[in-house]
């Protein structure tokens, strides 16, 4: 499995570092349909985290339906149809897109990097494979 790190410093809850570091895998096609993902007890134990931090994690993707979780079986990755945006979808990403615009500048990037870190980003989603790929997420 690619590996997933939690950064303890940071601001965001640690099962939402989980469901965004594997969001970011599922996205990227690191895992494809019927691919089964550590159990609850093995990812907690490699992460660190009390096992009930990653099952809210699994709960929480199961919901947004990338997992199928069933017990003694573990959580298996569905055929995830792609959902259509709708025009709340659109307004909340805009509203989390100009954050992460406002925390980038503050932190010193310019506009142009923002810009292009967006580029790779779409190019990314468009080809279905990371352009980080092989690096710790």
């Amino acid at each position: 499995m690619a590996s997933i790190r939690i950064d303890p410093s940071d601001a965001t809850p640690v099962y939402q570092q989980i469901i965004n570091a594997l969001r970011t895998l599922l996205v990227a096609g690191a895992f494809g349909p019927g691919d089964r993902l550590p159990t609850v007890r093995e990812l907690a134990l490699d992460l660190g985290v009390h096992h009930n931090t990653v099952a809210e994690a699994y709960r929480l993707l199961a919901d947004e339906g990338w997992l199928e979780l069933r017990r003694r079986h573990g959580a298996t990755v569905l055929d995830r149809a792609h959902p259509k945006a709708t025009p709340e979808t659109r307004k909340a990403f805009g509203r989390r897109l100009r954050e992460l615009a406002a925390e980038a500048h503050a932190a010193g990037l310019s506009a142009a990097a923002v810009a292009q870190a967006l580029r790779d980003i779409a190019e990314e989603l468009t080809a279905g494979t990371p352009a980080n790929a092989g690096r710790r997420q």
